[in-house]
C-alpha cells in the first residue's frame, strides 16, 4: 500500500473505505497486527523517542488522524487523500464488526467508563459480540495477568483507550503474544463513546480545529500539551520544508 514518510513518522495514504477494506484483510489472515493513528502530538513524542518512533513505523496500518497532518502533507509535496481519525474508524469498525460478527475486547479508561462503551454498543447493535472488556489500570505486577486475559477471550479486534506512548508500547511488547489479528489504539474515544467529552462540531474537524475545542473542554489537561510540546511540529515541518 502506499507509505509516505511525514517528519519522521510513516503514514498509509489511504481513504476511509480503504483503510476498512485493509483493516478487513488483516483479520482475515489470522496474523497479529497493529494499527496505529499519527496526529500532531505523535509526531512530536515520536522525534523525541526514537523507540515510539520504531514502534510506528513497524505497524501494518498507520492513519492520519487530523487535519493538520493532511494539511502538512500538502505542503511537503506528498499529500494524503484524506484524514483517517481514530473515532471515526473506530465507529465504523464497530458497525463492520456486528455486520460481520467479529469478536471484540475493550481495554482501557475507567471501570465505569468502558463499561458505560460496551453497554452503548451492545444496546446500539444487538449482535455484536464483545468478548471482554477491563479497564487500563493496573500495577507492573498485574500486567501478565491482563495480557493472558486478553489472549485467552480470542478477540479479533482490541481496542485500547490510553494516553500516548503508554498504548503504542504496551501493543509494542505484547501484541505478538495476544494474537489479536487487528490492535489499534482509541486514546480518548471512550470518554467520547460515554459522554464523558463532547467531539467537536462538524465544521471544526473540518477546520482542523477539533483540537480547540478539546483544549476549552479541558484547559489545565491539555494547555501543556497543545501551546507547548506540539509546537515544535512547525519546527519539524520547517526542517522538512528545507531539507
Amino acid at each position: 500500500m502506499p507509505r509516505i514518510d511525514m517528519m519522521g513518522c510513516y503514514i498509509d495514504n489511504l481513504s476511509m473505505a480503504e483503510t476498512l477494506q485493509a483493516i478487513e484483510k488483516l483479520i482475515q489472515s489470522g496474523e497479529p497486527s497493529q494499527h496505529v493513528a499519527v496526529n500532531v502530538d505523535k509526531v512530536v513524542k515520536a522525534n523525541k523517542d526514537p523507540n515510539l518512533q520504531r514502534i510506528i513505523n513497524e505497524c501494518a496500518l498507520i492513519s492520519a488522524d487530523g487535519m493538520p497532518i493532511v494539511w502538512a502533507s500538502r505542503l511537503l509535496g506528498k499529500p494524503l487523500k484524506e484524514r483517517v481519525t481514530g473515532v471515526d474508524l473506530f465507529e465504523a469498525l464497530m458497525a463492520c464488526s456486528a455486520e460481520k460478527a467479529w469478536r471484540i475486547y475493550f481495554l482501557g479508561a475507567t471501570e465505569a467508563i468502558v463499561g458505560k462503551v460496551k453497554q452503548h454498543y451492545e444496546t446500539k447493535y444487538p449482535d455484536i459480540l464483545i468478548v471482554g472488556y477491563r479497564n487500563g489500570y493496573w500495577l507492573p505486577e498485574q500486567e501478565k495477568v491482563v495480557v493472558e486475559h486478553i489472549k485467552l477471550a480470542q478477540a479479533d479486534l482490541l481496542f485500547v483507550a490510553m494516553s500516548s506512548p503508554q498504548k503504542e508500547q504496551f501493543l509494542g511488547r505484547y501484541q505478538a503474544e495476544m494474537k489479536i489479528p487487528f490492535a489499534m489504539g482509541v486514546g480518548g474515544t471512550f470518554d467520547v463513546v460515554a459522554g464523558k467529552i463532547k467531539r467537536a462540531p462538524l465544521w471544526m474537524q473540518q477546520s482542523g480545529l477539533e483540537w480547540f475545542y478539546r483544549f476549552l473542554q479541558e484547559p489545565r489537561r491539555m494547555y501543556k500539551r497543545y501551546f507547548i510540546e506540539d509546537m515544535m511540529f512547525f519546527w519539524l515541518m520547517l526542517k522538512e520544508i528545507f531539507r
